[in-house]
């Protein structure tokens, strides 16, 4: 690693402490805003009558999503917190904790250097969170960030290629930091 400071996205959001993403639920909708409203489109007739969309601002970020395809507003309330948690993954970093390892989280998800995860599955953004701040803190380093989470260097940018967002971000950080991109 050099001395110089990491690759930060010029439209990334930093945070001190631990990352939004890798909160529990209950911590994380403490710091959430949430509105309800009506929007157009399919749905009939319940959709345009009865407040079914829900809006959530992240209040420490900024970072805000929404729920509105579904009929019930609970449904919607459900897409919009998995859409803010996959958000702050992707637009916010944070320094990871000194000495820096793995969390408890990713060694339950990692089986003999592989990572077993689904982009759907409600832990992907935390693990996604986790990645993106180490290899961002080592300058994208990819071998040595997955030698520190203990899988290998695949497995990491596949990870993170799972979502476009953080994929342009980690090829223009790659580019940034004088490294080549790496091939699919």
């Amino acid at each position: 690693m050099s001395d110089n400071p990491p690759f930060i996205d010029p439209n990334s959001i930093l945070v001190s402490g631990a990352h939004p993403a890798r909160s529990d639920e209950f911590s994380l909708l403490r710091e959430c805003t949430f509105t309800t409203g009506r929007v157009s489109g399919p749905g009939g007739q319940h959709r345009n009558r009865v407040e079914t969309a829900v809006f959530i601002t992240h209040t420490p970020t900024g970072v805000a999503t929404q729920g509105t395809e579904r009929r019930s507003q609970i449904e919607n309330r459900a897409a919009a917190i998995k859409r803010l948690r996959l958000c702050l993954a992707v637009q916010v970093r944070a320094r990871p904790a000194l000495p820096i390892a793995a969390s408890a989280l990713w060694c339950t998800r990692r089986r003999d250097r592989r990572l077993v995860i689904a982009a759907e599955h409600s832990d992907y953004p935390a693990l996604l969170a986790e990645a993106l701040d180490l290899v961002t803190s080592m300058r994208f380093d990819v071998a040595g960030a997955a030698a520190l989470l203990d899988i290998s260097t695949s497995q990491l940018v596949r990870l993170i290629r799972m979502n476009k967002a953080a994929g342009a971000i980690f090829t223009a950080g790659r580019k940034s930091a004088g490294l080549r991109p790496l091939s699919d």
